[in-house]
């Protein structure tokens, strides 16, 4: 399977956060070519700060996995992890992330902060962005564009 595939699988999710009200981001974990757990953003639901779609889906995974270890792993995400998510990636031990859109505002891998360029970290995971970055942003562009004019 391709990342274009499984950030389909993620922008699936997004939409299905959307339709919950949420902000449509989604996520997949990867292990050898198979969904080990997918999800999306369930703040509001939950009305959990922490609830997040990469985390959502670390749980899941943590729970399909039996263990909180995803060193093997690749996650998708539509929207480049936060500075919560990127610490949260770190400490799962994910191998490889890869996101659609980035995040101008709180990003934290390239383009409002840079966490895993710290010299000290002894392992980061590998980083792959861009993919199908016009869907993902324009998902969100439409989400914050109808926020805006109900306000």
């Amino acid at each position: 399977m391709t990342d274009e595939h499984y950030m389909d699988i993620a922008l699936k999710e997004a939409r299905l956060a959307l339709e919950e009200g949420e902000i449509p981001v989604g996520a997949v974990l990867v292990l050898d070519n198979k969904v080990v757990a997918q999800g999306h953003n369930e703040r509001e639901k939950g009305k959990k700060i922490s609830a997040h779609a990469e985390i959502v889906v670390l749980e899941k995974a943590a729970q399909t996995l039996n263990s909180w270890q995803c060193k093997d792993c690749t996650l998708y995400v539509t929207l480049e992890p936060c500075l919560m998510c990127a610490g949260a990636i770190l400490q799962a031990r994910v191998k490889r992330v890869v996101f659609g859109a980035r995040d101008n505002k709180d990003g934290a891998i390239i383009s409002r902060y840079r966490v895993y360029d710290v010299p000290s970290l002894h392992e980061r995971p590998l980083i792959d962005f861009g993919i199908k970055e016009k869907e993902c942003s324009d998902l969100l562009s439409s989400y914050f564009e109808s926020i805006r004019k109900r306000q």
